[in-house]
């Protein structure tokens, strides 16, 4: 009687290949640096975080009809007005319902402290207002993952009061003035982003507000206590010297979002803020 023939015990060397391979593959995870893990995890928070941003800026516009003005870049955390809209808090001379704050002059384009001597932005003509975010006014954090404040610009005729506007800007004449909005359907921004600072394509334009993490380098980006982190130079400078274009581009660390005017038009249009 034939005996019954054995299987052979053991892998294979297909299976043996197979467990080296996935072995190689958590140890190359495993030995990806620290500091690159900490950086593509601070990217992701920082990324949802601008996604809530964004979210919370258009929130605030379907509640008061405009967008928010910037804080004053240069006010230390925990001073009374910090986080706040500059012009808009208590404290401001302008009034809690009056118009953005710019430094020394209105159209410095720089958001102000207005108990310092600062005065009405101009929201008459194409041009904006750069601070960093209002935190505090919008009831986000005051920094991304590296523990910077994010840069905030707004399109200044986008910031002022919701009612009683007769005119906004450019060609924009709408057949009726808004009554619950700061701007029409046909108001255009004033920013640009781009892919590079120069050479560059345009990926949007008459943007509104346009907020900036500057990233792991940090360079540009207005610290806590602050002061601005010098250093920023090319595409970076670009989203740090408060003008209108601002550069999105895998070749820089910023992270940049903006309120798209087609979004922010349909979303007040459902919401009965305009026309």
């Amino acid at each position: 009687m034939k005996r019954a023939s054995r299987r052979p015990t053991g892998f294979t060397l297909i299976e043996l290949a197979m467990v080296l391979f996935i072995v190689s593959l958590l140890i190359g995870g495993l030995l990806m640096p620290l500091a690159a893990q900490n950086e593509i995890r601070g990217r992701q928070e920082t990324q949802t975080a601008l996604s809530n941003i964004r979210e919370a800026l258009i929130g605030f516009a379907l509640v008061n009809g405009r967008l928010p003005c910037p804080a004053v870049a240069g006010i230390p955390t925990g001073t009374t007005v910090s986080g706040l809209e500059a012009g808009r808090e208590a404290t401001s001379p302008l009034g809690t319902n009056g118009p953005c704050a710019c430094a020394t002059s209105a159209t410095s384009g720089i958001a102000g402290n207005a108990g310092a001597g600062a005065v009405a932005c101009d929201d008459t003509t194409p041009g904006g207002v750069t601070g960093v975010l209002p935190w505090a006014t919008l009831g986000v954090p005051e920094s991304d993952a590296w523990g910077n404040r994010y840069t905030y610009r707004v399109t200044t005729r986008f910031a002022r009061l919701a009612a009683g506007q007769t005119t906004f800007g450019g060609a924009c004449a709408p057949p009726s003035n808004p009554t619950a909005a700061a701007f029409a359907l046909c108001s255009a921004g004033d920013m640009s982003i781009l892919t590079a600072a120069t050479g560059g394509t345009t990926i949007a334009a008459t943007v509104p507000a346009v907020v900036v993490s500057h990233g792991k380098n940090t360079l540009g980006a207005y610290m806590m206590t602050g002061a601005q982190i010098a250093g920023s130079a090319g595409d970076e400078l670009e989203n740090a010297n408060g003008d209108v274009n601002y550069v999105r581009s895998v070749n820089i660390d910023d992270q940049v979002i903006w309120i798209p005017p087609n979004v922010l038009m349909s979303r007040m249009l459902a919401a009965g803020r305009l026309p």
